[in-house]
């Protein structure tokens, strides 16, 4: 996404390479994070029975972090002199997330989905952390992207334990962490 033509000139201690790699797993995460807030927006919306309520109040929370995280990461990526992706065509094009086009799904199935899409989001952001400190040497950032991916940690673990909680059985024992898999067709 960046290029030496579009960056600022600025001296921040890194290459105009570094921040290039830096700004596009910027642009990488920002993309994951839209695509998974119009996901969480759209489940928001859709969401009905027992667990209308509690699921709607959580993603409208959710959505609400979402959208405060893609400005951050803009930010960050104008911060080192870059331009971040702001089309819905550049989202689809640097996103690791799959869309859910026409889906209507059961709760547990949005729920489920949205626990791996964040699981997803989480394996690129160690990924991103380690590249930024090792290629990059951009520890700023790599503060920055450790933020993010504790905060979907913290999210995918509130969702992950609705699913948990769903496979309670009656007699109130509960399945092992394995016995507990995202449903078919996820």
């Amino acid at each position: 996404m960046a290029t030496k033509s579009t960056l600022r000139a600025i001296n921040i201690g890194l290459t105009d390479s570094e921040r290039e790699g830096v700004i596009n797993l910027l642009n990488v995460a920002l993309s994951d994070g839209y695509l998974l807030l119009i996901k969480t927006k759209k489940y928001h919306w859709d969401v009905v029975g027992p667990q209308f309520l509690t699921l709607h109040q959580l993603w409208e929370e959710q959505y609400q972090m979402l959208s405060e995280s893609i400005d951050e990461y803009a930010e960050r990526v104008r911060m080192l002199g870059g331009y971040p992706v702001g089309t819905a065509a550049g989202f689809l094009q640097y996103t690791t997330l799959t869309e859910d086009a026409g889906d209507i799904l059961s709760a547990t199935d949005m729920v489920a989905r949205l626990v791996a899409d964040h699981e997803q989001i989480i394996r690129n952001l160690r990924s991103a952390v380690d590249q930024c400190s090792d290629d990059f040497h951009d520890e700023g950032t790599t503060d920055f992207l450790t933020g993010k991916m504790e905060a979907h940690e913290a999210m995918a673990w509130m969702l992950r334990s609705f699913i948990e909680g769903e496979a309670v059985k009656p007699n109130g024992q509960i399945p092992s962490a394995n016995a507990v898999a995202i449903p078919a067709g996820v």
